[in-house]
């Protein structure tokens, strides 16, 4: 397929995707701007990127990164924002703190800790908690009872702006009334968080019309957008 194909199937698909969001903010009554389109590239090549940025998508998320640190240098000039939703290792939190603008996945203390630590000058660090909201003993995440105490933990860290939630859904769930207990979570937790608690990162491909009406203000797409994932 030319490249000139597979920037027009990106295209379709970027519109489509922002149509349904448009759609889903409308339905219960949201502004679709406050709902942000964060484009899940891993195991994407830097052309498919290209081709997303050319559409629209300004915020790329990586889960792997031996493969995004590379792909960040090559489109450097596209002056994108980097979204890190991976598992974290403790002797990888400093390639993430350098290269990342967001880090969705803040499930520890020690991690939030080396984060902050290793991120260089130029701005804070934004992070989400992660939180099982399923608890599902598959899933990585605090448990929803411990948020509280991981967010008065880390709000406070110098280089990080805590942000808000974070989730990835079991198999099984009821994803609307997961995502509403996430939501509800997050509000309980508003008057112990610091003045930047504003995101719900919360919806993938299969079920973010729910996480819109739920409440999500970053719906993270990858399938719907590039096609079914290809093995790392």
């Amino acid at each position: 397929m030319s490249l000139q194909s597979v920037s027009q199937i990106v295209a379709a698909n970027v519109h489509a995707a922002r149509q349904t969001i448009a759609v889903s903010a409308q339905a219960c009554g949201r502004n679709p701007d406050d709902v942000h389109l964060v484009a899940v590239s891993k195991t994407k090549s830097a052309t498919l990127i290209r081709a997303a940025a050319a559409a629209g998508c300004t915020d790329f998320a990586e889960n792997y990164l031996q493969e995004a640190v590379p792909k960040i240098h090559e489109l450097a000039e596209l002056g994108l924002t980097w979204h890190f939703i991976g598992a974290i290792q403790s002797n990888k939190t400093q390639l993430i703190a350098q290269h990342f603008d967001w880090v969705h996945t803040v499930a520890r203390a020690k991690i939030a800790q080396r984060l902050s630590a290793q991120r260089p000058s130029g701005g804070p660090l934004n992070v989400t908690i992660q939180v099982n909201i399923d608890e599902d003993p598959a899933k990585a995440g605090v448990a929803p009872e411990d948020a509280r105490a991981l967010l008065e933990g880390i709000a406070d860290l110098p280089n990080l702006r805590v942000r808000g939630l974070m989730t990835v859904l079991r198999r099984e769930s009821q994803p609307l009334a997961s995502y509403q207990r996430l939501a509800a979570l997050f509000a309980s937790l508003a008057n112990h968080a610091p003045t930047c608690w504003d995101t719900l990162s919360m919806g993938m491909s299969a079920d973010f019309p729910d996480a819109i009406a739920a409440g999500a203000t970053h719906v993270r797409l990858g399938t719907i957008l590039f096609g079914p994932r290809e093995r790392a």
